[in-house]
């Protein structure tokens, strides 16, 4: 049985690393002074940090079902019968609604993911979903063959332990969007305070405040390593990526700092550059990381 993988665009996989699993991707739109456009397709995290900072407003919205339909489509035009779509927490966008329109009357059962998360904590579970697929048919899937509501089940499993954590220059662009949550307790404060900042079951939740920025960052630090050092210590295999807005420079630092802590724990820290959708929405200068514990290889998957 061919299963097929759909996401969208926050989960910021890499354009070779989509087509080499052949994974499909229906973009989220991002709505400049005006103007729609499409993320992933013809605009960028830059052009979103520059209006932010030029006070051009900036809105962001679901794919419309046809979307979905248009990908589906194009799943089961190259022979599958069953489909795993996983998406942004549907408490962050409403695109899970759409996918699930999308499916309600399709030829082929659509197992629709609500991941209760975004950017790498979902894109590695995307990943490690598409990978037991390719198992599944390679014969080397422990238990073997796989249907598409185990494949849903494993992804969510997976992006339900993930931890994201993240620092924001400034809680403006949350509250504008009104996706800050819990967090909003913090506005009043905000002038004298570094919010670090949680995804909780699909929610931003208000972790710690501090003074600077400087120990804000080394605040990530210390709660990444932990969630890694957790993940290890239950057998799991962490993934671990650093996130950011127009902030190259300090996640790079972040992400050196990390690998270097955490030796042998990750084979890698991955920097990976949060979209237009996210970013309208955090601001410039954001910092994040997700830590993704995936189970551990079975014996089986290396015969």
């Amino acid at each position: 049985m061919t299963i097929a993988i759909v996401t969208d665009s926050t989960a910021y996989l890499p354009p070779a690393v989509v087509a080499q699993r052949g994974i499909l991707v229906v973009p989220l739109h991002v709505v400049l002074g005006g103007q729609e456009h499409s993320e992933g397709v013809d605009v960028t995290a830059a052009d979103v940090a520059t209006a932010l900072r030029s006070f051009v407003p900036v809105s962001t919205s679901r794919p419309a079902p046809q979307a979905f339909l248009e990908a589906y489509a194009e799943a089961i035009a190259s022979g599958a019968r069953e489909i795993v779509s996983v998406h942004i927490s549907a408490d962050m966008s409403s695109t899970v609604g759409g996918a699930v329109l999308a499916a309600r009357d399709l030829e082929v059962p659509v197992h629709v993911v609500d991941s209760r998360a975004l950017g790498m904590a979902m894109g590695y579970a995307v990943l490690a979903g598409a990978d037991l697929v390719a198992a599944s048919a390679d014969g080397a899937a422990e238990g073997g063959a796989v249907d598409g509501a185990t494949v849903a089940a494993y992804i969510e499993r997976i992006t339900r332990a993930a931890t994201v954590i993240f620092y924001v220059d400034t809680l403006e662009y949350l509250r504008r969007g009104g996706r800050i949550g819990k967090a909003g307790a913090l506005v009043g404060s905000a002038l004298s305070i570094k919010p670090i900042l949680g995804l909780r079951e699909g929610h931003i939740v208000p972790l710690e405040k501090v003074r600077t920025s400087s120990r804000a960052i080394a605040r990530l630090e210390d709660l990444a390593a932990e969630a890694v050092e957790s993940a290890a210590a239950r057998g799991e295999v962490p993934r671990v990526a650093v996130h950011h807005l127009d902030s190259a420079e300090r996640a790079a630092m972040l992400a050196e700092r990390l690998a270097a802590r955490l030796g042998d724990t990750v084979d890698r820290v991955e920097v990976v550059e949060l979209g237009a959708v996210v970013g309208a929405h955090v601001g410039p200068g954001t910092l994040a990381v997700a830590v993704v514990p995936l189970p551990a290889p079975s014996p089986a998957a290396g015969r």
